[in-house]
Protein backbone atom coordinates (compact mmCIF):
# COMPACT_ATOMS: atom_id res chain seq x y z
CA UNK A 1 0.00 0.00 0.00
CA UNK A 2 1.27 3.46 -1.13
CA UNK A 3 -0.16 6.70 -0.16
CA UNK A 4 0.52 9.64 -2.05
CA UNK A 5 0.19 13.32 -1.56
CA UNK A 6 0.34 16.57 -3.70
CA UNK A 7 1.59 20.21 -2.94
CA UNK A 8 2.83 22.64 -4.59
CA UNK A 9 0.31 24.06 -6.57
CA UNK A 10 -1.09 27.03 -7.10
CA UNK A 11 -2.14 30.29 -8.89
CA UNK A 12 1.12 32.24 -11.17
CA UNK A 13 1.28 34.22 -13.98
CA UNK A 14 2.71 33.19 -17.41
CA UNK A 15 6.31 32.41 -17.81
CA UNK A 16 6.45 31.89 -14.21
CA UNK A 17 7.41 28.66 -12.34
CA UNK A 18 6.30 26.34 -9.39
CA UNK A 19 7.95 22.88 -7.93
CA UNK A 20 4.98 20.24 -7.30
CA UNK A 21 6.06 17.55 -4.52
CA UNK A 22 4.36 14.19 -4.28
CA UNK A 23 5.10 12.97 -0.61
CA UNK A 24 4.71 9.17 -0.45
CA UNK A 25 4.01 7.21 2.83
CA UNK A 26 4.10 3.15 2.93
CA UNK A 27 6.48 0.56 2.00
CA UNK A 28 9.10 0.09 -0.72
CA UNK A 29 8.76 3.90 -2.67
CA UNK A 30 11.86 3.22 -4.45
CA UNK A 31 10.02 -0.38 -6.09
CA UNK A 32 7.33 2.16 -8.24
CA UNK A 33 7.95 3.84 -11.25
CA UNK A 34 6.22 7.52 -10.82
CA UNK A 35 4.42 9.51 -13.00
CA UNK A 36 2.69 12.67 -12.98
CA UNK A 37 -0.86 13.83 -15.00
CA UNK A 38 -2.87 16.74 -15.61
CA UNK A 39 -6.56 17.06 -16.20
CA UNK A 40 -8.05 20.22 -17.45
CA UNK A 41 -11.49 21.15 -17.06
CA UNK A 42 -13.48 18.92 -19.37
CA UNK A 43 -10.78 16.83 -21.37
CA UNK A 44 -9.36 13.64 -19.99
CA UNK A 45 -6.42 12.93 -17.63
CA UNK A 46 -3.51 13.00 -19.27
CA UNK A 47 0.12 12.24 -18.93
CA UNK A 48 3.14 14.75 -18.46
CA UNK A 49 6.03 13.00 -17.36
CA UNK A 50 7.63 9.94 -15.91
CA UNK A 51 10.51 8.59 -14.12
CA UNK A 52 11.66 5.29 -13.78
CA UNK A 53 12.99 3.76 -10.49
CA UNK A 54 16.43 4.28 -10.80
CA UNK A 55 19.09 5.99 -12.49
CA UNK A 56 16.41 9.05 -13.06
CA UNK A 57 15.48 7.37 -16.78
CA UNK A 58 12.56 9.74 -17.86
CA UNK A 59 9.96 10.27 -20.54
CA UNK A 60 7.94 13.56 -20.87
CA UNK A 61 4.38 14.67 -22.79
CA UNK A 62 5.78 16.48 -26.13
CA UNK A 63 3.90 19.99 -24.83
CA UNK A 64 6.17 19.98 -21.82
CA UNK A 65 9.00 18.99 -22.84
CA UNK A 66 12.16 21.01 -22.13
CA UNK A 67 9.82 22.98 -19.41
CA UNK A 68 9.09 21.06 -16.94
CA UNK A 69 11.26 18.54 -15.07
CA UNK A 70 10.49 15.33 -13.44
CA UNK A 71 12.81 13.45 -10.16
CA UNK A 72 12.49 11.86 -7.61
CA UNK A 73 14.54 11.07 -4.24
CA UNK A 74 13.97 7.91 -2.67
CA UNK A 75 15.78 8.95 0.64
CA UNK A 76 12.63 11.30 0.94
CA UNK A 77 9.86 9.13 -0.74
CA UNK A 78 9.16 12.25 -2.30
CA UNK A 79 8.83 12.49 -6.10
CA UNK A 80 8.98 16.09 -7.54
CA UNK A 81 7.74 18.31 -11.24
CA UNK A 82 9.76 21.78 -11.76
CA UNK A 83 6.97 23.41 -14.02
CA UNK A 84 9.21 26.28 -15.94
CA UNK A 85 7.85 29.00 -18.65
CA UNK A 86 4.11 28.17 -17.45
CA UNK A 87 1.35 28.84 -19.79
CA UNK A 88 -2.07 29.15 -19.51
CA UNK A 89 -2.70 26.27 -21.25
CA UNK A 90 -1.16 24.20 -18.38
CA UNK A 91 -3.51 25.04 -15.99
CA UNK A 92 -4.80 21.58 -14.63
CA UNK A 93 -5.14 19.67 -11.65
CA UNK A 94 -1.98 18.07 -11.25
CA UNK A 95 -2.04 14.16 -9.72
CA UNK A 96 1.13 12.27 -9.53
CA UNK A 97 1.12 8.41 -9.63
CA UNK A 98 2.69 5.02 -8.73
CA UNK A 99 3.20 2.26 -10.94
CA UNK A 100 4.85 -0.82 -9.87
CA UNK A 101 7.28 -2.38 -12.58
CA UNK A 102 9.53 -5.33 -13.08
CA UNK A 103 13.14 -3.40 -13.37
CA UNK A 104 14.59 -0.11 -11.91
CA UNK A 105 14.96 1.17 -15.77
CA UNK A 106 11.50 0.48 -16.59
CA UNK A 107 9.72 3.97 -18.15
CA UNK A 108 6.32 4.53 -16.53
CA UNK A 109 3.75 4.05 -18.91
CA UNK A 110 1.61 7.63 -20.71
CA UNK A 111 -1.41 5.38 -20.20
CA UNK A 112 -3.70 6.11 -16.48
CA UNK A 113 -2.66 1.76 -15.50
CA UNK A 114 -1.25 3.08 -12.23
CA UNK A 115 -1.75 1.11 -9.12
CA UNK A 116 -1.54 4.34 -6.46
CA UNK A 117 -2.41 7.85 -7.09
CA UNK A 118 -2.97 11.42 -5.61
CA UNK A 119 -5.46 13.67 -4.58
CA UNK A 120 -4.33 16.38 -7.09
CA UNK A 121 -3.15 19.62 -6.62
CA UNK A 122 -4.53 22.91 -8.79
CA UNK A 123 -2.02 24.81 -10.86
CA UNK A 124 -3.37 27.79 -12.73
CA UNK A 125 -1.64 29.88 -15.05
CA UNK A 126 -2.98 33.33 -15.62
CA UNK A 127 -2.23 35.29 -19.00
Amino acid sequence: QLQLVESGGGEVQAGGSLRLSCAASGRLFESYALGWFRQAPGKERSFVAGISRSFDLTAYADSVKGRFTISRDNAKNTLYLQLNSLKPEDTAVYYCAAKAVPTATTIPPANPNYNYWGQGTQVTVSS
